[in-house]
């Protein structure tokens, strides 16, 4: 159980794109590797479960409990070969002043040595002073290798490599060098997401081989295994819900348009005693027999003329909801459910069942971890320990012209939702909101949610408000 945490100085270092290629070239040796992803993200998991061939695990101190996120990671990487540990910005970066909850928090609480990759690019023997200032500043992390990267030739690579050597103790690891074949198309919110993307396994292995030319793989494993994470505690198995048994089917959306999921969330719907079933809201021609529908976030700007093209399924969506049968929405999935969507001079037709127009923005409306109290309203059981929910939200989308006799599920104590005061729209049994929730200790959404799909499936009509 190997393990290591790859951070940076800075963000846009090219973590990402070396992880990829990490968790590739790892896993083309045969290890079982398992990915891991500080802070909230859906796009860079997708890519890292591509290429470890394991499902990307979230470590997250903002949202959960320092033991929640420790057991977690105990748990995921029981069984695996090594672990590979993305973080996000920053090392030394996170909301808190004191770092409590940044990455070098979490790679001393999992007990991860640290890799640091540096985005070389105009530097040559400043990278000395940099490594000697990240070493200094937290005696307790262990700062095991450093990867150059953007490297601008053999001549550039020396200088760094003489200044690392002669000023600091940290071994060169890697020296990536600006290549094409490391590129990833990018877009508003970041990454392509590797669930549209057609040719992602070519690309990954385009990357996996400049990665496996440049960097030191036997010195990586080297550093991952100076440690071990401990084997998890014993725990009882958590029982599924009302006898155990599998008695309600959720349809969720994942297509080009829609793929923002976490793994665990979708692994927490079989413990609480729901079947999955996918659809695909631009090829499908009609919704699968399911009890309730989820739909996450993605990009539906664009797929957009396609999913307006599809007319059956956007009926059948309104059919449903419409009827009373219980669905939830975030983001990409709650600008889906309105009138229309508006993006670069176009405006396409979506399901209607939210009375209000989306215009996409060329900033960002709402961004970065959110904290919203849930108001009397919400339709789901109460959850005693999550009055206030800490999440996140990430969209350039606002809702226009939207009804105002709407009901919200949540008041925003930090970020924007829906009219930076009220997030999580109701509308019959439908719960719609730009908030990304997390099922964590503390906040567990899903149980919550297939329990008021339970009840809405016992009660039937009576259920339609």
């Amino acid at each position: 159980m190997a393990h290591f945490y790859l951070s940076a100085a800075h963000k846009s270092s090219g973590k990402t794109t070396l992880s990829i290629g990490l968790c590739a070239a790892l896993a083309a040796r045969g290890l079982n590797v398992q990915p891991f992803k500080k802070g909230p993200d859906y796009i860079d998991p997708l890519w890292l479960s591509a290429a470890a061939g394991s499902p990307c695990s979230s470590l997250d101190l903002h949202v959960e409990p320092r033991d929640a996120v420790y057991k977690r990671f105990q748990q995921r990487i029981h069984g695996a070969d090594i672990g590979v540990i993305e973080g996000n910005k920053g090392l030394f970066d996170g909301l808190s002043l004191d770092g409590s909850d940044s990455n070098a928090a979490v790679a001393k609480l999992v007990d991860a040595p640290v890799i640091l990759v540096i985005d070389t690019r105009g530097m040559t023997r400043g990278i000395a002073p940099l490594l000697q200032g990240y070493v200094g500043f937290d005696q307790e992390l262990t700062i095991a290798g450093v990867i150059l990267n953007q490297v601008g030739g053999a001549r550039h690579e020396g200088k760094l490599r003489a200044a690392v050597e002669t000023y600091t103790n940290i071994p060169v690891i890697g020296a990536i060098p600006r290549d094409q074949r490391l590129s990833i198309d990018e877009r508003h919110l970041g990454l392509m997401p590797s669930n549209e993307h057609q040719a992602a396994q070519q690309k990954i292995e385009s990357i996996r081989e400049v990665i496996e030319s440049h960097a030191d793989l036997d010195k990586i494993i080297e550093i991952a295994s100076s440690t071990a994470a401990p084997a998890p505690q014993e725990q009882p198995a958590e029982a599924v819900v009302e006898a155990g048994s599998i008695d309600v089917t959720i349809g969720v959306a994942k297509d080009a348009a829609f793929g923002f999921y976490y793994a665990e969330d979708l692994q927490a719907f079989h413990t609480a005693g729901a079947n999955i079933e996918y659809f695909d809201t631009i090829n499908d021609k009609s919704l699968p027999d399911v009890d309730a529908l989820f739909i996450g976030g993605g990009f539906p700007e664009s797929a957009m003329q396609e999913l307006e093209a599809n007319e059956s399924m956007r009926a059948a969506i309104s059919d449903f909801i419409e009827s009373g049968k219980p669905a939830y929405a975030e983001c990409g999935g709650l600008m889906y459910l309105c009138r229309s969507l508006k993006w670069q001079d176009k405006q396409c037709r979506m399901v209607g069942v939210i009375d209000a127009d989306v215009v996409m923005h060329e900033r960002p409306q709402g961004r970065g971890y959110v904290s919203v109290e849930e108001t009397a309203q919400h339709p789901w059981a109460k959850d005693e320990q999550a009055a206030t929910v800490a999440a996140h939200e990430f969209h350039y989308s606002r809702l226009e012209i939207l009804r105002q006799d709407y009901l919200f599920a949540y008041e925003v104590r930090r970020g924007y939702g829906i009219n930076g005061k009220s997030d999580g729209l109701i509308h019959k049994n439908l719960l719609a909101s730009y908030t990304h929730l997390r099922d964590v200790a503390g906040s567990h959404w899903v149980r919550r949610f297939v329990s008021y799909v339970r009840r809405c499936k016992e009660r039937g009509q009576e259920c339609l408000k």
